[in-house]
């Protein structure tokens, strides 16, 4: 089962928009999101500092700024 994770920032308006549309994405697949706070995690904050947020599926950097809803739905119905 894919693993999808949302890198965000707390006030970061674009990362709310992306958990929204991720959310209704991961559903569609019966997946969950896991939210990640960049600011928790010095080396999570020195990689991507303001580039929030980030779609990881299975741990990789799928899109960042907003969700490639395309391409996930592509790559999560791939496996």
């Amino acid at each position: 089962m894919a693993e999808l994770q949302l890198l965000t920032r707390a006030g970061c308006h674009l990362c709310e928009v992306a958990a929204e549309t991720l959310d209704r994405v991961a559903a569609e697949h019966g997946l969950t999101v896991t939210p990640v706070d960049v600011d928790a995690d010095p080396e999570l904050q020195a990689e991507y500092g303001d580039r929030v947020p980030v779609v990881l599926l299975d741990g990789r950097e799928h899109s960042y700024f907003t969700v490639d809803v395309d391409r996930l739905r592509r790559d999560l119905a791939a496996g």
